[in-house]
């Protein structure tokens, strides 16, 4: 916590607040969020078709608007889509919270997705703005405020939820609320220098600047893997202590989440530094990308072995792949965010963000189809050790592009164009 702190004080006023901003944001997001599935379908008693409509939409609408949240934020600044993405996340809460009626309740969820599209490329370019030279040591501790919000706000959710679903809505509205009045504030006004002149171009020629940069392209695509990785929290993870603990599956899910979360919390900025004095940038990556392979590898063994593993392998080789894939996303985080910083040369960061989320979106939504077919499939031949390899070989594949781009001179940052000015 003493690390956590002095590094925080030691970056500008504007970064600091960006990251207890980013605390807040998880906080009230995840004190919903886990909870919502179950509201929809116990209290509103919505069918299964219509819950999936409510959170699909609110999916889609995020990652499917991230380019355009991105090019929002080069045109007219950072502050403006940061503090309109907290102002539409309040309105869409407080309408979970208190409407029973689909339509509006499929608005209320485009109306949060879309807030996240607004303020999270805007928040990583003014982070690395404010951040200068010290970018990967910035998105280090702005990611242990990121996994704490997850952590705390579950937690803080279900005990609300002991009172009433309607309040923890309203709390979590609260909260986005204050957050934009706190920025509207307290936030300078902060663009990219020449904002002016690309201003001026159309959305097409934003978007073209982006898509014809090839090294950032080929950089996006290398780490689709890694984002299919990193979810697996979320599918082959829970099927597994489904497979493993039975009925107590889903209390062991909440455990792995909570493991999760506490390992990047706890050992991000020791990761980090351990990194950065170790290996440059495309080499922390290449470590990382391969180490989120080598997590499935034990599952794969018990998978391997059977009924002759001890009954004790299977929550051991669960905890190693949480606690391992955990740490190098740690690892690769704020390693990949200053790539694309550099990959951008200092020109539309926001917009190129919001590509990069573009892409790693449309990658996880892919790669999870991919992964349940594959689970079906081993399911039904016994043979739940193909999901676990096929998982270790993407890792690997992951870290063979990204060697692949390093190699060949593609993840050499282009020359500066201008440096980002306080608007």
């Amino acid at each position: 916590m003493k690390a956590l702190w002095t590094s925080t004080r030691s970056f500008p006023p504007a970064v600091r607040l960006l990251m207890a901003n980013q605390f807040a944001i998880n906080l009230a997001f995840y004190m919903l969020m886990p909870y919502l599935a179950a509201h929809l379908a116990g209290e509103l008693g919505l069918a299964a078709w219509a819950v999936g409509l409510v959170l699909g939409v609110r999916n889609f609408s995020q990652q499917g608007m991230f380019l355009l949240g991105g090019t929002i934020a080069d045109r007219y600044g950072y502050k403006a889509p940061i503090m309109a993405g907290c102002l539409l996340r309040t309105v869409g809460f407080a309408l979970l919270g208190i409407v029973d009626s689909l339509p509006v309740l499929v608005l209320a969820s485009a109306a949060t997705g879309f807030a996240g599209a607004l303020f999270n490329p805007a928040v990583r370019a003014y982070l690395a703005a404010g951040a200068g030279e010290r970018r990967v040591e910035a998105f280090a501790t702005f990611n242990v405020y990121y996994q704490a919000g997850m952590l705390i706000g579950p937690l803080v959710g279900l005990s609300l939820l002991a009172a009433d679903f309607r309040l923890v809505c309203l709390v979590a509205a609260g909260i986005f609320a204050a957050l934009t009045v706190l920025q509207g504030r307290a936030l300078p006004a902060r663009g990219t220098a020449g904002r002016e002149a690309e201003g001026r171009n159309n959305v097409a020629a934003q978007w073209r600047t982006v898509v014809t940069n090839r090294p950032f392209v080929l950089f996006s695509l290398a780490m689709i893997g890694s984002y299919v990785l990193t979810f697996q929290i979320y599918l082959a993870l829970p099927l597994a202590a489904g497979e493993a603990f039975g009925p107590a599956g889903t209390k062991a899910t909440s455990l792995l989440f909570v493991l999760s979360a506490a390992v990047a919390v706890a050992g991000q900025l020791r990761l980090t530094g351990w990194a950065e004095a170790r290996f440059s940038g495309d080499r922390a990556l290449m470590r990382g990308l391969a180490l989120m392979g080598l997590a499935f590898v034990p599952l794969a063994l018990v998978a391997l072995s059977g009924r002759a593993a001890p009954a004790v392998a299977a929550p051991a080789a669960l905890a190693i792949a949480v606690i391992a894939l955990s740490a190098s996303s740690a690892i690769v985080y704020p390693f990949e965010m200053d790539t694309v910083v550099a990959l951008s040369g200092n020109r539309l960061i926001a917009t190129h963000y919001g590509l990069y989320n573009t892409v790693s979106g449309l990658g996880i939504t892919l790669g999870n189809l991919a992964i349940g077919a594959l689970w079906d499939y081993a399911a039904q031949h016994h043979a739940l050790w193909l999901v676990w390899a096929a998982l270790a070989l993407t890792g690997t594949a992951c870290a063979g592009a990204v060697f692949a781009l390093s190699r060949t001179g593609r993840l050499h940052a282009p020359q500066q164009l201008q440096q980002p000015v306080i608007a």
